[in-house]
């Protein structure tokens, strides 16, 4: 069998790679050098901790299988372990952690609340002061700037594999084939569009709207902290964002603490995960409207910058890189992902959202079963 995978962010090199692992013939077309997307501008995190319960939580652990086996094949793409630690202050931020820890789900996203001094022996670079902390163990990191690439060598070491860059894809012919814009004309068995945030041009002429959005975020990273951030550390602005936290304590929450109006106005929270070069990679930001303004702002770095410090209880390095990024997200945010077949032969897998990191290896096994590859 030979399949044609459309775009080379890391849901369509996923894809890629289960297709090569059944067996089978790829030809991987991306329309860049290399991608420069969503899945380079994201924190690296195999995220379970704030998952919602039922199918989004089963993909996301199914994923993070799937990364540990990858992880240990394909060294290069930097696959850590690590947990995450959620620190909370005060009595409305504890109640929300403790709710966490009681969901019947607790123990598969292997969340547990930890007091200062368990936390601090789990990740001494917290030295700022907080009441407890959630941790859950299942968390992971990979590194998003270099994983595309490992995998990308992995696959071509099999032999079965055919990496095409610079090639845009312009038309979809009859089934099961694509054009791009050299002229050349690859046909397969199957054809699977993984173009990300792309929705426009050919997505729009084959699958029609699709209800997919796309959110703009912001991030930064810092030069080498110096010592080891043994995990990822989230604030509890993630409570307001993850639905794995939903639950009455939220909503007193959400009552009785209004969250930093730099934060609510960019729909914040603290994600910062630390890089293999020693580095933080810290965000984020959320921005639905369109149209998206095309500069960064100062405002919600200053934010992050003071929570960082507050956590950690001493500077932050300094911030050597500044970015946005736009993701695909479906709009009806309890989905996973939108697979659509737009043809016989020919299936559009768009619209994890910030879940694409996490759970892109169990989407393209769900693909790959679902088409019986």
């Amino acid at each position: 069998m030979k399949v044609i995978v459309v775009g080379a962010g890391v849901v369509g090199t996923m894809h890629a790679w289960q297709a090569v692992e059944r067996g089978h013939e790829v030809v991987h077309i991306e329309r860049e050098a290399e991608a420069r997307g969503a899945s380079l501008r994201n924190f690296g995190q195999i995220w379970v901790s704030g998952r919602a319960g039922g199918e989004e939580l089963d993909t996301a652990l199914r994923a993070r299988e799937l990364w540990e086996e990858i992880g240990a094949r394909v060294p290069r793409l930097g696959f850590r372990a690590i947990g995450s630690l959620t620190p909370v202050r005060g009595a409305l931020e504890l109640a929300v952690a403790e709710a966490a820890v009681a969901r019947a789900d607790a123990a598969a996203r292997g969340y547990e609340l930890l007091t200062p001094a368990e936390a601090r022996a789990v990740n001494p670079a917290l030295r700022g002061d907080f009441d407890a902390a959630l941790r859950c163990e299942r968390d992971a990191a990979v590194e998003p700037r270099t994983a595309q690439l490992a995998l990308r060598e992995a696959l071509l070491a099999t032999g079965r594999y055919t990496f095409l860059p610079n090639r845009e894809v312009r038309e979809v012919v009859g089934e099961h084939a694509v054009r791009d814009d050299h002229g050349d004309l690859h046909s397969g068995d199957a054809v699977v569009l993984c173009t990300g945030a792309w929705l426009s041009g050919l997505v729009r002429e084959v699958a029609g709207p699709v209800p997919v959005r796309r959110v703009r975020l912001q991030m930064m990273q810092t030069a080498p902290l110096g010592e080891p951030l043994t995990t990822s550390v989230a604030d509890a602005d993630s409570f307001r964002y993850y639905p794995a936290y939903a639950s009455g304590a939220l909503d007193a929450l959400n009552e009785g603490q209004a969250q930093d109006p730099t934060a609510a106005a960019h729909r914040m929270q603290l994600l910062m995960v630390q890089r293999l070069d020693g580095g933080l990679t810290i965000g984020d930001t959320h921005e639905y409207e369109h149209p998206f303004a095309f500069d960064t702002v100062e405002d919600p770095y200053e934010h992050l910058v003071r929570v960082v410090e507050s956590l950690l209880g001493r500077p932050l390095p300094a911030i050597r890189r500044r970015w946005a990024g736009v993701y695909a997200q479906c709009v009806d945010t309890t989905r996973v992902v939108h697979r659509q077949r737009v043809r016989d032969g020919v299936w559009l897998v768009t619209g994890p959202g910030g879940r694409g990191m996490t759970c892109s290896p169990a989407i393209a096994e769900t693909t790959a079963d679902e088409l019986d590859w």
